[in-house]
């Protein structure tokens, strides 16, 4: 259920980035179910990319984390929307993401905080 929740949330959090910064888009009908199912596909995706690449990520890049005082894991984040769409774009599910900036660094950026905001209103089961 905790699963089901998460990919949710990842899948709103998703849709507000489209709504909000120009460059992240789902090309299909707006507002459809296909429209919210690729969002879940892709959120899918994001979740799997973040569990699997991103510690790698973070491991190679510890010292650059800490140089730039955590700053560098906004490029992280980042990088790992654009790998999202880029895996998205090789299963032939309609999700772009045009460039590293402004589109992913501030997707990203917003995916972060509606995230974080849904997981302190939804329930997690702790």
């Amino acid at each position: 259920m905790k699963f089901i929740i998460r990919t949710l949330a990842a899948a709103v959090a998703l849709w507000v980035a489209v709504q909000v910064v120009p460059g992240i888009e789902v090309n299909t009908s707006s507002g459809g179910a296909t429209y919210w199912g690729v969002l879940l596909l892709v959120a899918l995706i994001f979740g799997l990319v973040n569990a699997i690449v991103k510690p790698i990520v973070k491991a190679l890049g510890c010292a650059i984390i800490v140089l730039t005082l955590g700053l560098f894991l906004l490029v992280i984040n980042a990088a790992m929307l654009l790998l999202t769409s880029w895996i998205s774009g090789q299963l032939d599910i309609p999700f772009h993401v045009a460039d590293f900036y402004p589109a992913a660094f501030w997707g990203a950026i917003i995916i972060s905080v509606v995230s974080w905001l849904l997981g302190l209103i939804l329930p997690d089961g702790d």
